[in-house]
């Protein structure tokens, strides 16, 4: 089966929601029971899923390094209000990412999902620094 070019995840179907908080969400899993074409076609598009340009981004984001281990990881941003609106948003992050494999016909085994509301995140130094006003 050859993988058909498309945005990730599917015709972007994630629909991200808008509010305050910023979500980011990681799908990670495991490719499974890959034919020989299927990991062809996925080492042909690699350069497209490079782990070093991973990007959390509305419509979800693909990287994988085939060439090393089965695993991939699927980024997401969303936004929201509420406690309720990361956990929704976590769940279509999750329905994405299985549609965008199952719509290619790639057996896949979700092994994690974490979620993190970045208005609960830790501030670095700079952001430590600037609200010092320093």
């Amino acid at each position: 089966m050859k993988l058909r070019p498309g945005p990730c995840p599917p015709h972007g179907e994630y629909g991200a929601s808008v509010g305050d908080r910023a979500f980011r969400i990681k799908v990670r899993g495991e490719f499974q029971q890959l034919s020989e074409q299927q990991r062809a076609d996925l080492l042909a598009r690699a350069a497209e899923h490079e782990p070093f340009q991973a990007a959390f981004t509305p419509e979800g984001n693909l990287t994988y390094d085939l060439a090393a281990r089965p695993f991939f990881t699927f980024r997401f941003a969303d936004s929201g209000d509420t406690e309720a609106d990361l956990a929704a948003a976590t769940t279509r992050a999750e329905e994405a990412a299985a549609a965008w494999l199952t719509e290619r016909g790639l057996a896949f085994r979700l092994v994690t999902t974490t979620a993190e509301d970045l208005s609960q995140a830790p501030l670095g130094k700079r952001a430590r620094r600037a609200q010092r006003g320093g």
